[in-house]
């Protein structure tokens, strides 16, 4: 077998792995798409639910999603980008820096549960913040980080050292040559791991189940020490807490968590094209 076979053999073999990967992510997506667009109406995404969640819309778990994904943001964004800059830039390598490197490597892949229980012993019972938004915020904030810094930190090192050098050798210090030179390059690379890191909080469940959710709160909060609905987890409840729940709207509140999980998808790969093009590398 001469190797263009080989070759023909192997992209023939990538192809069928993707196909079996794509097409149960497909037919999954197709399933939620049929059986729950005749949910959606302006009255299920703009009202509040009653009769114990059987009626009425889910207005309420859409906003406090929305709120602990904003939450999530303002407390990890700063801190990751900053936490990465530092590395990349400011850091020598040390044993200290490379130990800082596999700790944030391993805690990509904590599973959430276990965040969810850091935030419930740290935040709601040791901190006496409750099950509220900023202690839901913090937790998701912990558990997006690693992945934020470490992406951002890659995004960083890929810029050419030439950028450096040069706006050094124009009089630049070292921060100004960061903030003008190298962050502009490194701007795509950067929003892919915030955004990375933004929609799994948006989608995770068990750091919210010890945090924030509330079962049933047909109220919008009011103070960041309120507790509110969420999406992933009332998504749990009517599928799994209440008797006799019309499956129309599970699958309504999995196609509305779905739409804003994949237009977030959207916005990210539409904003990391515009700063690619005006990459200069």
């Amino acid at each position: 077998m001469n190797r263009h076979a080989i070759q023909r053999l192997g992209f023939g073999l990538l192809g069928f792995v993707a196909l079996v990967v794509v097409i149960p992510i497909v037919l999954i997506i197709a399933l939620i798409v049929v059986r729950g667009a005749g949910a959606i109406s302006w009255e299920f995404l703009t009202t509040m639910p009653y009769d114990g969640m059987k009626a009425g819309g889910i207005f309420p778990a859409i906003v406090g999603t929305l709120l602990l994904t904003m939450g999530t943001a303002v407390v990890s964004i700063p801190i990751g980008v900053g936490g990465a800059i530092y590395l990349s830039e400011y850091a020598k390598d040390t044993w200290l820096t490379r130990a800082i490197r596999l700790a944030l490597v391993n805690l990509s892949g904590v599973p959430s549960v276990v965040y969810g229980l850091f935030g419930l012993g740290l935040f709601v019972l040791f901190l006496r913040m409750g099950t509220s938004i900023l202690a839901g915020s913090l937790t998701l904030a912990i558990m997006t980080l690693p992945v934020i810094i470490s992406t951002s930190e890659e995004a960083l090192r890929a810029v050419p050292m030439e950028f450096r050098t040069v706006s050094a050798s124009l009089g630049g210090t070292r921060w100004q040559g960061i903030r003008h030179v190298v962050l502009p390059q490194a701007t795509s690379g950067i929003i892919t791991g915030i955004l990375l890191g933004l929609l799994r909080a948006g989608g995770e469940t068990a750091p919210i189940l010890f945090t924030v959710a509330a079962f049933y709160l047909p109220k919008l909060p009011t103070s960041p020490l309120d507790p509110v609905m969420a999406l992933p987890y009332h998504l749990y409840v009517v599928s799994t807490q209440v008797p006799g729940m019309p499956p129309q709207m599970q699958y309504g509140t999995a196609l509305v968590l779905l739409v804003l999980v994949l237009s977030m998808n959207v916005v990210s790969s539409l904003i990391r094209s515009y700063f690619r093009r005006r990459r200069q590398w």
